[in-house]
């Protein structure tokens, strides 16, 4: 297969990052390419979609992988991931005769080891430039799920129409289900035996990352995790917090200590990304140097900063999405063509151990095992974003009334526009559809 082929089929059958923002998969192909890395770090706590998926289907993501490789011409496979997923790694080891390309690249037990300018770095020494993409150092970055679609569509034109979720946290079963797009966070968590605790919020997504969800959101393919927290925890404190209190808690208590830039994850690896001197202008209301500023749209949003490394428990994070927002709003480009710093030599002592930030986030207790169930959950009605990835939103090709089948095409985005199909995920009536969604209950 070339890669017009796969750019093709990936587009057609909905392929896009199953997870962070959800970057059109058929997009990253490209001929200057020379290494493939499939990211399984897993990097936020309680997740455990991945390395299960990889662990199930360690041959047929291995395969494609060479695939994607063979189109792109490059010459190199790296499976990127941590020693302590034993039973994953023993499952890539079982197949590796089979791909003389692939092998395996160990990741540091750390956060963030699943942001590609890390995972790049940790398994090949390449830093990518700050501001660019993986490619401009040979590289493109796939996650497991991501590669397990692929796989599906090439084996079987099967289109993407559930998403594996870890359900984990305030539950009496955690564990990671088959689930159909369109599926409700409640009705998952209902799966995984209900909340354990009065008033649950739900996060969608990881600790670190996710966002405060309400129990009738939507799965998207994007989706990979739903914590039931107690509406005490650290973690639901700091996502509920007030932009007005941050700011003026950094006002009063911000005493310059510089911990969270000495522990940011990409200004180790040189990027131009200060937390501490953005912190100290945005509070003080300068803006003489515009550096500190320009500064925050290298930062990957990680949450290190305000998790982990501040001791007085500000929020650099979150003020800083909110600069990067301001800026992309008001049409100010990414700076191009700078060139990183030399790594940090301290770089490896500042490394923040994953299960210590485990504790720190008091989260420990709820690390417990999440067993795949790999039979996909059937809902009686799903609500199907037409918007699930960067780029264009899909636009509806059906109506009210109209029947769907299973992996339908229900949305397309216009030729030439950054985007893919959308499929119905179960097949019945279209109840509903609007320029947001498409709803569909089932047919029994």
């Amino acid at each position: 297969m070339n890669i017009t082929e796969l750019s093709t089929l990936m587009r057609e059958n909905g392929v896009v990052g199953a997870g962070g923002a959800g970057f059109p998969s058929y997009a990253k192909l490209n001929e200057k390419a020379d290494t493939i890395i499939l990211n399984c770090a897993e990097c936020e706590p309680l997740l455990k979609l991945h390395r299960q998926v990889l662990e199930k289907y360690a041959y047929e993501i291995m395969s494609t992988l060479e695939s994607i490789a063979e189109a792109v011409g490059a010459s190199h496979v790296i499976i990127a991931i941590k020693g302590s997923y034993k039973e994953a790694v023993e499952a890539v080891k079982a197949q590796l005769a089979s791909f003389s390309k692939t092998e395996i690249g160990y990741l540091p037990e750390i956060y963030p080891a699943g942001d590609e300018v890390i995972t790049i770095y940790e398994t090949t020494g390449r830093v990518v430039p700050p501001g660019s993409l993986p490619i401009e150092v040979g590289v493109i970055v796939y996650n497991v799920e991501t590669i397990y679609n692929l796989y599906r569509a090439m084996a079987s034109q099967a289109p993407v129409t559930y998403k594996y979720i870890t359900i984990a946290g305030e539950v009496k079963k955690p564990v990671t289900l088959k689930a159909p797009l369109g599926i409700t966070y409640y009705e998952l968590v209902q799966l995984a035996g209900g909340a354990t605790v009065e008033d649950p919020v739900f996060i969608g997504g990881g600790p670190m990352t996710g966002r405060i969800v309400n129990g009738y959101d939507t799965v998207t393919k994007t989706s990979n995790a739903v914590l039931v927290m107690p509406p005490n925890a650290l973690i639901v404190q700091k996502k509920t917090s007030r932009i007005q209190i941050d700011m003026k808690r950094a006002m009063a208590a911000c005493c310059q200590c510089q911990m969270c830039t000495d522990l940011c994850p990409r200004h180790l690896l040189g990027h131009p990304i200060e937390p501490h001197a953005f912190m100290r202008s945005a509070s003080s209301g300068v803006t003489k140097d515009v550096a500190p500023y320009i500064g925050t749209m290298f930062c990957s949003q990680c949450g290190l900063c305000e998790m982990f490394s501040c001791f007085q428990s500000l929020s650099p994070r979150t003020l800083i999405g909110e600069c990067k927002a301001g800026l992309r709003k008001n049409g100010v480009p990414i700076p191009k063509g700078i060139e990183a710093a030399p790594v940090n030599p301290n770089r490896e002592s500042r490394l923040v151990s994953k299960e210590r930030l485990t504790i720190r986030l008091g989260l420990a207790k709820y690390d417990v095992p999440a067993p795949l169930e790999d039979t996909l959950v059937t809902p009686d009605i799903v609500k199907i974003a037409l918007t699930q990835h960067i780029g264009a939103p899909a636009v509806s090709t059906v109506s009210k009334g109209d029947m769907v089948t299973e992996g339908q095409v229900i949305g397309r985005v216009d030729e030439g526009k950054l985007g893919v199909n959308t499929h119905a995920s179960i097949r019945g009536t279209v109840m509903e559809v609007n320029d947001r969604f498409v709803t569909i209950k089932a047919q029994k």
